[in-house]
């Protein structure tokens, strides 16, 4: 097993491999909203975007939630479920929540300034070393390593480390490397371009090495082995989930919704009753039956199927059958269990799976 060595990182003309990554990106950077401006909250609510998201997906979420949650404070006082409406769409809804209490915390104990020490900042909820490092250097200027995917890729390919890039205690080897390299000039820049650098250029299976602004730099070119590196070892794999959910209506013409639990997958969103079903016994439509009797105390008739949905999670596949119902009767609303009409409905966040679900009605509609 290869390793970084001394030597490698020693063996690179730091000055002038910053200076070509900086020209480059000066001159090449893509024009994106939270870089019109450094200003910190800006920065934070797209790096916590921009997690398992791509750039394009992520630009006009962007720009809704800082029109509806501006400052730091306006973000403080919302409501948790305007939050997650804003967020719907976007997945990994953990990163709202945690995004939403880190900003509270922010604006009671530090006055809505957000923290520019690396202690202070890494104690807030949500915040990673990769997060912490980028808006330090790119809202702060100050020269602290930022070390996402992208980054590791890179650098594993210019240095020649081959430490796998999926085991945690890797990143040290990769933070260290930024240490030594970064420009102290401009550490904004230079985070911001090596991010850059592995979204366009040095990409995971066909990087574009003649197109590359520090070619001469990197020992993988030379050797040709940027198509083995980086290292990493594959997840395991994923488990399958067989589900069966039911938009139901009632003689109003309201549709029967249900409130996750507030801790766990989707937390606190909104969807439509759905049971897990096992295949080997009696069919989706009892199975269904029983248990919205016995969770939702609601007596049901479960009509045609409307279509399914294969939902893709980092650990486990949800295969959705979907059907249309009626609500006989309803023992009674709750808090997380409500009756709604079509206009109501927009209001409530409901992850991707679900407003796939409410196309396929509207669409069986006509």
């Amino acid at each position: 097993m290869k390793e970084i060595s001394q030597n490698t990182i020693e063996s690179v003309d730091i000055n002038g491999f910053q200076d070509d990554l900086l020209r480059w990106f000066e001159a090449e950077q893509r024009d994106l909203p939270w870089r019109k401006d450094k200003d910190p909250y800006k920065v934070w609510v797209s790096e916590i975007m921009l997690q398992q998201t791509r750039v394009d997906t992520v630009i006009p979420y962007f720009h809704r939630f800082i029109e509806q949650f501006p400052t730091i404070k306006d973000l403080s006082e919302a409501d948790e479920e305007k939050v997650l409406k804003a967020w719907e769409g976007l997945g990994y809804y953990s990163r709202a929540r945690n995004l939403q209490a880190a900003v509270r915390e922010v604006h009671e104990k530090y006055g809505g300034r957000v923290p520019d020490t690396p202690k202070e900042i890494s104690s807030l909820k949500g915040v990673g070393p990769y997060t912490a490092g980028a808006i330090l250097s790119i809202a702060y200027g100050i020269p602290e390593p930022a070390v996402d995917g992208n980054v590791m890729r890179v650098l594993s390919r210019i240095l020649s480390i081959w430490d796998d890039i999926a085991k945690p205690s890797s990143r040290k080897i990769f933070e260290s490397s930024v240490r030594k390299l970064i420009s102290h000039e401009n550490p904004s820049y230079f985070n911001q371009a090596l991010m850059e650098l592995g979204a366009l250029i040095c990409t995971p299976t066909s990087p574009s090495c003649l197109l590359c602004p520090v070619r001469e730099h990197c020992t993988a070119f030379y050797e040709g082995t940027q198509h083995e590196l980086p290292v990493k070892t594959k997840t395991k794999k994923q488990r399958n989930v067989q589900l069966a959910a039911a938009v139901l209506i009632d003689d109003h013409e309201r549709i029967l919704i249900h409130k996750r639990p507030g801790k766990g997958l989707l937390a606190n969103l909104w969807e439509f009753p759905m049971a897990e079903i096992n295949i080997a016994y009696v069919s989706d439509k009892d199975q269904m039956k029983d248990v919205f009797s016995t969770q939702f105390g609601a007596k049901v008739e479960i009509q045609e199927m409307t279509g399914q949905i294969e939902h893709v999670f980092s650990h486990l596949t949800w295969n959705i059958n979907v059907y249309k119902g009626k609500i006989i009767k309803l023992e009674k609303e709750k808090s997380d269990l409500k009756l709604v009409s079509l206009e109501e409905i927009k209001e409530f966040p409901f992850p991707v799976s679900h407003q796939k679900i409410w196309k396929q009605y509207l669409d069986s509609r006509g």
